[in-house]
């Protein structure tokens, strides 16, 4: 073999190295920004589920309440319904059995 040869051969490789170099430096460039904006958008999404189970938390004190005040009112109407029943029972005492259409013998 010939130097010309052996020095295009030699200059070829180095070629190779060298793009590879570069394709390899540049996908580790590529991967460490990505890895960057994940980590910001990861903080970004966690700061947003903090700021969203607050909203929640609130939300679920003033169904809390809500439910509360439900009670209560379910409390008063039972207490209404079974003073009512009370109420009719008594009227029908006052009024007594009521006619009849036919008399018997």
């Amino acid at each position: 073999m010939s130097v010309e040869v052996v020095s295009m051969i030699i200059t070829a490789a180095s070629l190779l190295i060298t793009l590879g170099g570069m394709f390899f430096a540049g996908f580790a460039w590529m991967i460490r920004r990505m890895d960057e904006k994940f980590a910001k958008v990861d903080e970004q999404f966690a700061q947003a589920e903090v700021s969203i189970n607050a909203r929640f938390e609130k939300v679920d004190e003033r169904f809390d309440r809500v439910d509360q005040k439900f009670d209560r009112i379910d409390e008063r109407i039972n207490g209404v319904q079974t003073e009512l029943t009370e109420v009719k029972v008594a009227v029908a005492r006052l009024e007594g059995p009521r006619p009849r259409l036919i008399i018997p013998h």
